[in-house]
């Protein structure tokens, strides 16, 4: 059977009215470069083109309106780059002004005296009168029937604007690739009985209706077809995902031995929450059986992950295989050392750390412990991943903050035994339901929802700049008490020089505040050397440094229970997620601790919801579902590559109710035919060979 549409992968050039020019812009600006692409480009709004207002009622619209006029007055006013051409209209209800800086001598050669016109544009108030600049304007002869238009709005870039391709011509593009394309050129990819189970219509029609609609309710059923689609496609591919994985042979831990039991019942050094003890049955579930173990903790800030990780190197070592620890920077493979040494050392087990920092002898010395399996569990950062780190049996991967490691580098873990080592990935970025299971949807996912006992509360307060001066006494006050605090700055990508600038004069800023003489301030940021980090890093963490001014390279894992205050400076650049991470940097001894949200006066209204949530919000896993609510799953930290943004149509907040409908149908599917090779299947098989789906279900 052959599936392929000759028509649909025509490159776009060579569609009437496109050309190599415009169609080399097309690909670059919006990724089309088939005349499939430009039918998958879908409209993100509709300008209801069936309602009139009166011209006396245009004021009160907050959007675009569309009016019905006589033109009783044109003129030209002024000469040059002053020239305007304004035309007077006038219905039953008043009079108003139509204008024009630009596209002159076509509209006068358009629109003349006593014509009827339809209008079409956003009103403004000018001197006493109402007027619109540069409508769309149609002229209406009487005869035609008026009011029966959904118009179709399509994203286009300044650049295609500026060489004439605006959303009007990519809607006439679309109109004339509609006209060639018949039902023999789309393919059904979703089976016939889920379509008949959830009423889809067909897409063909779907196309259709998305594009040139009659009413909303062509445009409701048309979404829903087409987000089904998507999203059904996309789970399709997760879910293959964990079958294969579930498939995958995995070392067998037969037992729950001396050195589990010993630590659990001697020397835990907290009584576990609930949770943590489900973890751990989950994680002993999944290890008992001869399938690779591929489960995600994800847990709040301080909520107890890392506890679950050593309990569970544990039962690795109990069953004779050894275990690592993969953290993405140098600090906090340090910390996670220093604390993990300290805790299991009673139990007599060999615990080093490995990172690009340890050269010489002491390198060639944990090397070979490791190949001679003497060496029973190795902390470090992506330097595990070398060549020439060898192991003599490992069965556990623990994985710290695993967004930070591309899956490249991950996957030469998997090589270092003969099965794949089982993998527990940890993150304490609390992902929302409809990402998890979208993103971590190939994973099993275990969840920590609360904290051990005797964790503090961290007070959130929001300040102006203007209330600078009392936020650096209150600092003075707290380290006087013997207290550390933190002062962070943003560090934007995009605007890194800048910040970078922002950084230095805060840091000049905050000496004038806290004189040398009497305070010690480090300092860390993204332009240093990794000693220079080190260093100032370790100046902090020992006490040696009061205060620490920071980039955000202190988000993650930095834990220093002597520090008592987050300042976030400029707090309103900050996604909510990314805030309540630096917040999680205090709150980790026993003393009271406070998070100081520091923005400007004006604040934009999602800049308000954002800062009013870190007042009023300590949960992180409510922070975050407002988080993707408010920037979208592209821009949540760590899920820029995870292909979510790549969503054509389908909004993983708004559509979580199809996403459900769509992972349940992609389970049947697969449930019954976990190849695709059932006839009914064959169009969706065929697509999923051609279609590589970047990013989901790729996190381990």
């Amino acid at each position: 059977m052959n599936f392929a549409s000759n028509l649909l992968n025509t490159p776009i050039e060579y569609l009437k009215g496109v050309g190599p020019q415009k169609g080399d812009l097309l690909r670059k600006e919006l990724a089309i470069s088939k005349y499939g692409d430009l039918l998958n480009h879908y409209p993100f709004r509709y300008v209801d083109k069936t309602k009139f207002t009166k011209i006396n009622m245009a004021l009160q619209s907050m959007e675009a309106v569309q009016i019905i006029a006589r033109v009783i007055q044109i003129e030209t006013i002024g000469e040059g780059f002053k020239k305007r051409h304004v035309i007077t209209v006038r219905d039953d209800t008043g009079e108003m002004e139509l204008v024009w800086f630009q596209s002159i001598a076509w509209i006068q050669k358009f629109i003349f005296l006593a014509d009827v016109i339809i209008l079409f544009g956003k009103a403004n108030a000018f001197n006493g009168s109402v007027s619109i600049t540069h409508p769309e304007v149609e002229k209406y002869d009487g005869n035609k029937t008026i009011g029966n238009k959904l118009e179709p709005v399509y994203n286009c870039t300044e650049k295609l604007k500026a060489r004439g391709i605006n959303s009007k011509i990519i809607l006439k593009l679309i109109e004339a690739l509609l006209a060639q394309v018949s039902a023999n050129d789309i393919v059904e990819n979703i089976p016939s009985k889920i379509c008949q189970e959830y009423n889809l219509q067909g897409k063909l029609q779907a196309l259709q209706n998305i594009h040139f609609p009659k009413n909303s309710a062509d445009i409701s059923e048309a979404q829903y077809r087409l987000k089904f689609e998507e999203l059904f496609i996309m789970q399709i591919s997760i879910c293959k995902t964990k079958l294969n994985n579930s498939k995958n042979k995995g070392f067998i831990f037969e037992k729950v031995g001396e050195y589990f039991n010993n630590f659990y019942n001697n020397y835990l050094p907290f009584t576990l929450t609930n949770d943590q003890k489900k973890v751990i049955k989950e994680i002993r579930v999944n290890t008992q059986t001869a399938c690779q173990m591929n489960r995600l903790l994800q847990g709040d800030v301080g909520s107890g992950k890392t506890m679950v990780a050593i309990l569970s190197m544990l039962l690795a070592l109990d069953n004779n295989f050894q275990a690592c620890l993969v953290a993405p920077t140098e600090i906090l493979s340090q910390q996670h050392f220093a604390g993990i040494k300290e805790i299991l050392e009673p139990l007599n087990i060999s615990v080093k750390i490995l990172t690009g920092a340890i050269k010489g002898k002491e390198r060639k010395q944990i090397l070979q412990e490791l190949a001679e399996g003497t060496l029973n569990i190795v902390i470090g950062t992506h330097a595990l991943f070398e060549e020439k780190v060898i192991f003599k049996n490992i069965g556990l991967a623990v994985i710290d903050e695993q967004h930070r490691f591309g899956v490249a580098q991950r996957a030469k873990l998997w090589s270092k035994n003969i099965l794949p080592p089982h993998i527990l990935v940890m993150t304490a970025t609390p992902i929302p339901r409809t990402l998890a299971m979208t993103i971590y949807g190939d994973l099993d996912v275990s969840t920590i929802t609360h904290l051990p006992p005797g964790r503090q509360a961290i007070q959130t307060v929001h300040r102006h700049h203007m209330q600078r001066a009392s936020v650096m006494e209150f600092i003075k006050e707290q380290i006087k008490l013997g207290r550390q605090a933190y002062i962070v700055y943003p560090l934007i990508e995009e605007s890194e020089k800048l910040d970078y600038e922002n950084l230095m004069q805060g840091y000049e800023q905050v000496k004038i505040f806290f004189s040398e003489h009497s305070y010690k301030i480090a300092m860390v940021h993204g332009r240093q050397t990794s000693e220079e980090r080190e260093t100032n890093m370790q100046r902090f963490i020992n006490g040696e440094a009061n205060i620490l001014v920071a980039t955000t390279v202190i988000e993650v894992g930095v834990n220093v229970p002597n520090a008592s205050i987050m300042l976030i400076e400029s707090s309103e650049r900050f996604g909510l997620s990314q805030m309540h991470q630096l917040r999680g940097r205090v709150g980790r001894g026993s003393e009271k601790s406070y998070c100081i949200l520091m923005t400007g006066d004006k604040l934009s209204k999602d800049g308000k919801e954002r800062i009013q949530t870190m007042v009023q919000e300590i949960n992180g896993f409510k922070i975050s579902e407002k988080d993707l609510e408010l920037r979208g799953p592209g821009e949540i930290n760590g899920l820029k590559q995870s292909g979510v943004a790549n969503l054509k149509i389908a909004d993983l907040v708004a559509d979580v109710h199809i996403l459900q409908q769509a992972r349940e149908s992609a389970l049947q599917i697969l449930q019954q035919d976990a190849s695709l090779q059932l006839p009914e299947n064959a169009a969706l098989q065929n697509y999923m060979q051609q279609n590589t789906v970047q990013g989901w279900g790729k996190i381990s």
